[in-house]
C-alpha cells in the first residue's frame, strides 16, 4: 500500500468524545444515521460548531459539509436571517399557556408558500407528523390498513412503519400486519393491492419523488386510484419540501394530495415539522367538526415561538432569494464535477451520483457493479482525510464554487485509490478497519 494511503486524520478528541457518547447514549447518537457505525473506523468526527457550509470538529479540523443535519440545514449553519429571527423570539418568551400570535403568522406564511394546503398543524419532528396523517386517514375512512411505498427508506419511528424494517424488535405482529406496501412508479401493482384489500386501505403514503423523477402521469394516476378506492393520498415531503420547489413536490408536479407532511428544511436545523392538507380532513382534529374527535397532534413544544420564527425566516428566504434554484445550480455543478473526476480515474461505473440536483446521493459499487459498504468505507475515508464530510452530496445554499472545486479535487484523489482497490479486487487495505454499516439491520 502506498505511503499516502496510510495517512490518517488525527481525531483523538473525537474518539474520546465518541466513547463518552456510547457510555451514556444508546448508539452514541440521537439519530441512527448519525452513528459512528456510519463512518470508517476511528474517523467519526464529533462536531464543535458550524458556519455556512463548513463544520469544525472538536479536534479543530474543518470540513466542507454535505447533507447538513440530515438534509435539514439547507441554508447553511447559523444563517443570519434565521438566527436573528430565533434570537428575537427567545427574548420574548418561547412557550405559553395559550397560542402565541407567532402561530397565526407562521400558519399564514406556510399556507401562502404551499397554497395547495388549506390547513396546517406544526409539530417538532417528522415522525409525529406522518403518524398523525396515518391516524387521520384511518379515522376519516374507518379503515385499518396503511399502504406505504416500499421503495422509500423511512417514514416514521412509530410501529406502523418500523415493523416493516429489519429493526422490528418490539413491534407486535398484529400492528405489523396492518401495513402493506406498493412499489414506486407501478400503478398496476398499486391498483392490484387496493383491489386485494378492497375497503381496507386507509391511505397511500409515499415520497412524491426521491432519486428518480416520477414516471409521466404516475402521481396523477395515484390521485385517481386513491379517489376511486376511497383512500387518502399522503405525500411525505420531508425531503422534497422546498428542495423540489418552494411549494414542495406537489407544487412542482401539480398533483395535490389530501395530506402532506413537511420538516427538515423547514426550520434550517430548528425542530419544526408540519402536517398540512384539506380542511375537511384536518378539521377532524379540531373543534369545528360534528363527528368523533381525532387526537391529531398535541405537543407541549410543537409551537415554540423560536422554531416557528425560524420556519418563517426560512420560507421567506426561499421565496425572496430563489433558494431552490440555487440548490439546483450548485448540485448540477457538483454532480458534473464528481462524474468527470470519477470517469477520469476510471471508476465512473463504480462511483455513481444519483438524484435530483438539490438532493444528490452517491452509490459505491464493487468490481461486479453491486452496492458495496466496503467501497463506501474506502471512499468516505478519503473524503474525510481531505476535509469533506459527505455521507451524501446533498447541497446547502451556503456552498460556493471554491467549496465545490475543493470537493471535486478530493473526490478525484479518492477515486484514484478506488481504482487501485478495484484493480486489486479488494478494498480491505484502504478501509482502515471494519466497513460502515447500513442503518436498518437486525443485529448491532
Amino acid at each position: 500500500m502506498d505511503t499516502e494511503d496510510t495517512a490518517e486524520l488525527p481525531l483523538p478528541r473525537s474518539r474520546a468524545a465518541n466513547e463518552r457518547l456510547h457510555a451514556m447514549i444508546p448508539g452514541g447518537a440521537h439519530t441512527y444515521a448519525k452513528g459512528d457505525d456510519q463512518y470508517p473506523e476511528h474517523l467519526a468526527p464529533v462536531i464543535s460548531h458550524g458556519r455556512g457550509a463548513h463544520v469544525w470538529d472538536v479536534d479543530g479540523n474543518r470540513y466542507v459539509e454535505y447533507g447538513s443535519g440530515l438534509r435539514s440545514v439547507s441554508l447553511g449553519h447559523a444563517h443570519p436571517r434565521v438566527t436573528e429571527a430565533v434570537r428575537r423570539e427567545l427574548e420574548r418568551g418561547s412557550n405559553f399557556v395559550r397560542p402565541s400570535v407567532v402561530e397565526v403568522d407562521a400558519a399564514e406564511r406556510f399556507l401562502a408558500t404551499v397554497p395547495t394546503a388549506e390547513m396546517v398543524k406544526f409539530a417538532k419532528n417528522g415522525s409525529d407528523a406522518t403518524t398523525a396523517a396515518v391516524r387521520l386517514a384511518r379515522a376519516a375512512t374507518g379503515r385499518p390498513r396503511v399502504a406505504l411505498c416500499a421503495d422509500h427508506p423511512f417514514f416514521s419511528v412509530d410501529d406502523w412503519f418500523i415493523g416493516t424494517t429489519p429493526m422490528s424488535a418490539g413491534v407486535p405482529a398484529a400492528t405489523d400486519e396492518l401495513t402493506v406496501t406498493f412499489p414506486y412508479g407501478d400503478l398496476a401493482a398499486t391498483e392490484e393491492l387496493l383491489t386485494r384489500y378492497e375497503n381496507e386501505v386507509a391511505c397511500l403514503i409515499l415520497e412524491p419523488a426521491t432519486q428518480t423523477e416520477p414516471p409521466p402521469g404516475y402521481l396523477a394516476g395515484l390521485r385517481e386510484l386513491a379517489d376511486r378506492h376511497g383512500c387518502v393520498l399522503v405525500f411525505d415531503e420531508m425531503i422534497t419540501g422546498f428542495r423540489w420547489s418552494e411549494a414542495g413536490a406537489q407544487g412542482l408536479y401539480g398533483v395535490v394530495p389530501d395530506l402532506s407532511t413537511f420538516g427538515k428544511a423547514l426550520g434550517n436545523g430548528c425542530a419544526v415539522s408540519a402536517l398540512a392538507g384539506r380542511r375537511e380532513l384536518m378539521e377532524r382534529g379540531g373543534l369545528r367538526h360534528p363527528g368523533d374527535r381525532v387526537f391529531l397532534l398535541s405537543t407541549t413544544h410543537g409551537a415554540e415561538t423560536h422554531s416557528l420564527a425560524a420556519a418563517m425566516a426560512v420560507l421567506t428566504t426561499y421565496v425572496e432569494e430563489g433558494v431552490t434554484a440555487r440548490l439546483h445550480a450548485l448540485g448540477e455543478r457538483l454532480a458534473a464535477g464528481v462524474r468527470d473526476a470519477a470517469a477520469s480515474m476510471g471508476v465512473g461505473d463504480h462511483l455513481v451520483v444519483r438524484g435530483r440536483a438539490s438532493n444528490l446521493v452517491f452509490a459505491t459499487l464493487d468490481e461486479r457493479g453491486q452496492p458495496s459498504q466496503r467501497y463506501r468505507t474506502l471512499f468516505l475515508r478519503r473524503l474525510l482525510t481531505g476535509g469533506v464530510l459527505a455521507p451524501s452530496f446533498v447541497v446547502s445554499s451556503a456552498l460556493d464554487d471554491a467549496d465545490i472545486d475543493h470537493t471535486v479535487d478530493v473526490v478525484a484523489e479518492a477515486c484514484a485509490v478506488y481504482r487501485k482497490a478495484l484493480d486489486a479486487a479488494d478494498p480491505t487495505p484502504w478501509m482502515g478497519g471494519r466497513p460502515v454499516k447500513p442503518v436498518f439491520r437486525r443485529l448491532a
